[in-house]
This record gives structure tokens, sequence and C-alpha cells, in this order.
């Protein structure tokens, strides 16, 4: 190619950059406002609840060690730091407890990555709270038509984490709409997203939720950040990253189907497929425990009165949630500790000291998971039975198939509210909480800097 040859640029490409330049112009359909703003308050409601776990404690420190300018805000302690810190902070707060949304065929959990950086670059530019709603609709289009263009052999057979790069690429995606980027630099922007392309599923051994909460939020938060903020300095790259010799479809898929990035793109919304949880645990569980709970309160069933425990889940769910370290992603504790409490708060799904209850572990010493390949062939994919046998000779079962915060049994407005009302009122104050709902739910009357004025403690 000559110095003077415009570079080659396929028309997908052509048509996603075009797309992502414009999308703050283009107003989405009332429902898929509505669930937005319940997707970016349950993502709130992440970040303000991971205050006090572990990989939030460790993010906000190492921000404040790092220092930087004041544009954007931090957690809910009043810290003040530049755009890049702030997203990782709150990514790193968002994912560090399982309260987060996911999107089951993106293999991603969306809300934790994308939301922090498109706050943060909201915040520094003091966009209004629509641009803001916008750019996130965008960013989980984006990100999960990313990592659906990859093959199942990345999305299950797994090395890389989808978890991470999805989020990169969405956050990247939203936030160069709200900079306003022209088509050129948002090709530009991804390009840099695609040198930041990372996660590797080795975070599955790590015992303490952090490694997890930087793969899922923190990395891909910042990552998104750094590349647009590269291209507002006029860095600039490789006018198509997802086509020609070494592109990063290629590098990452054995069978790339590109043409997923622009499918249905304008009309078909993907955070209407996102899943918001009931229980503040990982998805695969949702089922389990509403399962059990089902059984408790239908039987009167208490510890004493039950012998066997039979948990049966799609088996290609059992290998992250089956016998882990963490608490809120042991199924196996998980469905124990219903059984003792009659209910999983918050706080008792994240007590690592509950793994260690004699009463927990006398019903774990019942419990049975029953991997299966049926339910994993036949939908709907978050499905689970339980199966108990008592010890008065009774055999009882509940099955729960579109569980509760599915897309196709979604939480009422009330629920996602209540939700989020418990998990950051007594972090930030009951009238800080309902200034936080309210703006949030009508995110068109305010900036999101007024937003964030109800995050702090």
């Amino acid at each position: 190619m000559g110095a003077d040859e415009a570079p080659h640029i396929e028309p997908m490409m052509l048509q996603l950059s075009d797309y992502i330049a414009s999308a703050l112009q283009k107003a989405p359909p009332p429902e898929v406002v509505k669930k937005a703003k319940h997707h970016i308050l349950d993502t709130f409601g992440a970040i303000i609840a991971g205050r006090d776990l572990k990989p939030g404690k460790c993010a906000m420190e190492m921000v404040e060690a790092l220092g930087g300018n004041d544009d954007c805000t931090a957690g809910v302690d009043g810290l003040r730091t530049n755009a890049v810190n702030a997203a990782f902070a709150n990514g790193m707060l968002a994912a560090g407890g399982e309260t987060d949304d996911s999107h089951f065929l993106a293999r991603m959990h969306p809300g934790c990555a994308i939301v922090p950086p498109i706050l943060a670059v909201a915040e520094k530019l003091n966009a209004s709270g629509e641009d803001f709603l916008r750019a996130v609709i965008l960013g989980y289009d984006i990100g999960c038509r990313l990592t659906m263009t990859l093959d199942e052999a990345l999305l299950d057979g797994a090395f890389h984490s989808p978890h991470s790069i999805g989020g990169l690429f969405g956050g990247t995606a939203g936030c160069s709409a709200l900079m306003g980027f022209t088509p050129e630099q948002c090709r530009f922007a991804l390009s840099y997203a695609v040198q930041q392309a990372a996660g590797v599923t080795c975070w599955m051994r790590d015992p303490e939720h952090c490694e997890k909460a930087f793969v899922f939020g923190g990395n891909p938060a910042r990552n998104a950040v750094a590349a647009v903020t590269m291209v507002e300095h006029s860095f600039t790259g490789g006018s198509d990253p997802f086509h020609g010799q070494h592109n990063f479809f290629d590098c990452y898929s054995p069978r790339p189907d590109r043409a997923e990035m622009v499918r249905g793109l304008g009309e078909q919304y993907e955070i209407m497929r996102a899943m918001i949880k009931k229980w503040t645990v990982g998805s695969p569980i949702q089922a389990t425990l509403e399962s059990s709970l089902a059984l408790i309160k239908e039987h009167d069933l208490t510890p004493d009165s039950v012998e066997k425990i039979i948990i049966n889940m799609p088996d290609k769910e059992t290998k992250i949630i089956s016998n882990r370290h963490m608490p809120e992603i042991c199924v196996e504790h998980l469905v124990s500790l219903m059984f003792v409490d009659g209910y999983v708060t918050f706080a008792t799904a994240h007590d690592y000291d509950r793994m260690k209850d004699p009463r927990v572990l006398a019903v774990r010493a019942k419990t049975e998971l029953a991997p299966s390949a049926e339910m994993t062939r036949t939908p709907p994919p978050r499905q689970a039975r339980i199966d108990v046998v008592t010890t008065d000779g009774r055999s009882l079962s509940h099955f729960t198939g579109a569980v509760r915060g599915t897309p196709d049994n979604p939480m009422t407005r009330e629920e996602v509210v209540d939700k989020v009302r418990g998990l950051v009122r007594e972090i930030v104050g009951a009238e800080r909480t309902e200034a936080l709902l309210k703006s949030t739910l009508g995110l068109e009357g305010v900036s999101v800097r007024q937003i964030l004025e109800t995050f702090r403690s």
C-alpha cells in the first residue's frame, strides 16, 4: 500500500464503526431503556456492596497509592482519581461479590466490565444521564456480540476467558461513543482494545475472588478507558483489526462468525438477553437456591429432617461451581447453607467462616451433585432440580426452569429496586439510597456527576 493509498476496510468493520460513532444519536426502544436502567442500577448496587469485600478493598488501596488527578470517582468513600484508575477500581468492586449481572450466550458478566469504564468517561466529560444510558446499551451490544462471534472452542473449551474479552470491547465501544469519536477513531480504539485483550481461565484457581474480579471487571474496565484515552491523544493504529493478516478473530478463534458482530445491530439489543441475579451468588447456582427454598417452604424442611440432597444441574456448569473455595460460587455449600438458615443473604453467601460451620458441614455431608448432560442439551440453560430424601422416607423434588432474573422470567422493577436497596442502604444510608434509586431510574433528567454524588458513604 502506498503512502497516499487508503487502507482497505471490510464492510462489516465499516458498518460496526459507523454504528458506534452514531449510537448516541439514536433513541433505543422504551423496553430497552427500561431494562438498561435495571442493569445499571444493579451494577451500581454491586459497586457499592463490593466495598467491604477483599477484591474491592485491594483495588481501592492500589488506586489510592497510584494517585492521579481528580477527574473521577472510585468507590463510595470519596476517593478521586483519573478515569483509568476509577474504571479499574469500580470494575473490581462490581465483580468482587457475584452480585453483578450475566449473559449466558456471551459467557460473560457485562455489567461489571462495561458500566465502570463508561461511567468514568461520562463523569470526566460531565455527560448527561441519557448519553450514559445509550452508551451502556451500546456497550452490551458490542461486548456480547464480540464473544458470540468467537466459536464454542473459546467459550466452552476455554483457555482464554471470554469474561475479560467481551467486557473490554463493550466498554471501548461505549466510551468511544461518549468521546464523540469519528468512525475512524472508533476503529483505532478497537485496535488498541485488541492489543490489550487478555484473560486466561487459570483465574478459577484463585481462592479469594481477587483474580476473578480482575479478569471479569477490573482489567477490561481499565483497558477500555486506556484504549479511548490513547486515541483521544492522537494515537493511530490499524484500520481494521477484525480482518486481514494476523487479525483478532483469526488469532483467537478457529471458526469466527464475523457476521454476528453486526447481525441485528440497532434492532436486537443484547441487554434484553442479559440476566439480573435474584441471589447474590454465581449465575449457575441461582436455580438450585430457588428450588431448595421452595422445598423448605412447602414441606417445612429442617437439617434434621433431611437424609439426602441431590443437586441436579447442567454438567457444563458444574466445573465452575462445584467444591470451590469461595462460598459465593460453591453450590454444595450454598445449598447446605440454605437448608440450615432457610435463606441466603449477601452477607451469609460471602462469609468464609460459614464454610466451617459444623451445622452447614453436616448438611453438606448429605449433599450430592449430579451433573446432567441432558440438562445441558435441553433449554433453559440455568435450570436445576433438587431431590430430597427425608428421614421419614419421603422423596421430594422441585424443578426450576427459567429462574427469576433470566430473560424468560425477568425481575420486576420493584424486585430490582428491593435487591439494590438491601445491598447499599447500610453502606450509604437511607437518604442516599433513595436518591440513587431515583436518579438512576430517571437517568434522562440528571447528569452522571449528580448520580455519583449519591455514592458517597
